[in-house]
């Protein structure tokens, strides 16, 4: 068995706003022409044209990963100040409605917007993607297995889409709900091996249903192009502090599993359909809600079964890359909220959903822009 390198990569998909208006700006190729000679290659177009997304280079720990993303974070606010525009981390937009955006002239997004017509036009929703090196090709589908139940745990400390078309939807990850509508995606089913995950892809690409890997969107998959385990469940995470805990938190995860395989043990795979009723608790309630228990038979609230995630299961692991400080965030996150829940709570003070953009701007720029905790404490 390779020992794996435990990398991690981040990738993560803004909102480009209009300060004036608070709505999505299809601006994409313009500011990819200003982002190239700037960013390189870690700046790229997404679907539509109000979507840019960046991509981290591979990090060893949760401190790399942040000077990274705080550096991209600022180069693209630099790029988008400079034509008079802003940037938001939130898994939907409260109010824009996709009828009205544009799709990237692409040939890659043509080909979808053909597959997966009025769907394709209609997701218009921004995710986290976190990738964790794994070098065996067999280690990496049984940790897969393995880390599933985990997978709802973690998008309870991430969820920031609670509105929809200028609607409060009742649920705290709507971007969830939007992106299940796609084929091939929520909880993947369990892989005997590596071989018995590459006959379903090659069936579907013999098939014809399918190009190659990049189209199957799992909540978690094996990456098409790198050795790498990618966790696609996540909303964006608005704030730096939040992204770089999900990160630490996945990291921490896929060691501990390696750890119990070294050992010779390992945790138990529960069916991806249970998996499943925990990631709709998840979507609906977040952190206000209660997980299952399935080894106990029981359902406990979120935040409990989260704790025991962090100061259980990974106790023995969590000074491994120097994270605690990072994972234990998430104990602040349960304390205050998630991003959905703040942006609730100043919809609800206000009435007015264009302060939930400007405080999702500000919130954005926390830990990237100078005084942005100031500015975005004043915006709550």
């Amino acid at each position: 068995m390779i020992t794996p390198s435990f990398s991690i990569g981040i990738e993560e998909e803004y909102q480009i706003i209009d300060p004036q208006t608070r709505e999505l700006k299809s601006y994409i190729t313009q500011l990819l022409d200003a982002g190239k000679m700037t960013l390189e290659e870690h700046i790229k177009a997404e679907m539509h044209q109000s979507m840019v997304e960046v991509g981290t280079r591979v990090c060893h720990t949760p401190a790399e990963a942040r000077a990274e993303l705080v550096r991209l974070r600022r180069g693209v606010m630099d790029i988008s100040q400079s034509h008079g525009l802003k940037i938001a981390a939130a898994g939907s937009h409260p109010f824009s409605s996709w009828h009205k955006q544009e799709i990237t002239p692409f040939e890659r997004y043509a080909g979808v917007k053909e597959d997966m017509q009025m769907l394709a036009q209609q997701l218009l929703i921004f995710g986290t993607h976190i990738h964790i090196g794994i070098e065996d090709p067999e280690l990496l589908i049984d940790i897969m297995n393995m880390i599933r139940y985990m997978l709802p745990h973690v998008l309870c400390l991430s969820t920031s889409s609670p509105f929809w078309l200028g609607q409060d939807t009742g649920l705290k990850s709507y971007r969830s709900i939007i992106f299940r509508n796609f084929p091939r995606t929520g909880i993947p089913p369990r892989f005997d091996s590596h071989a018995d995950f590459m006959r379903y892809v090659d069936t579907l690409v013999r098939t014809r249903c399918i190009p190659n890997g990049t189209k199957v969107w799992f909540d978690v998959r094996p990456n098409h192009n790198y050795p790498t385990l990618e966790f696609r469940i996540c909303d964006v995470c608005t704030r730096v502090d939040e992204a770089i805990c999900i990160a630490a938190i996945f990291q921490a995860l896929v060691f501990k599993m390696w750890k119990l395989r070294r050992q010779n043990m390992s945790f138990r795979v529960y069916p991806s359909v249970l998996t499943e009723e925990n990631k709709w608790r998840a979507v609906r309630y977040g952190l206000d809600g209660k997980l299952i228990d399935f080894g106990k038979q029981v359902e406990l609230p979120a935040r409990e079964l989260i704790r025991e995630m962090i100061e259980w299961f990974l106790d023995d692991v969590i000074d491994e890359f120097d994270g605690r400080q990072d994972i234990e965030y998430a104990f602040k996150i349960m304390a205050e909220g998630t991003s959905a829940d703040r942006q609730l709570a100043t919809f609800r003070r206000s009435g007015d959903l264009n302060a939930v953009v400007d405080q999702l701007i500000a919130e954005t720029e926390e830990g990237v822009l100078p005084d942005s905790k100031t500015k975005a404490q004043k915006k709550q």
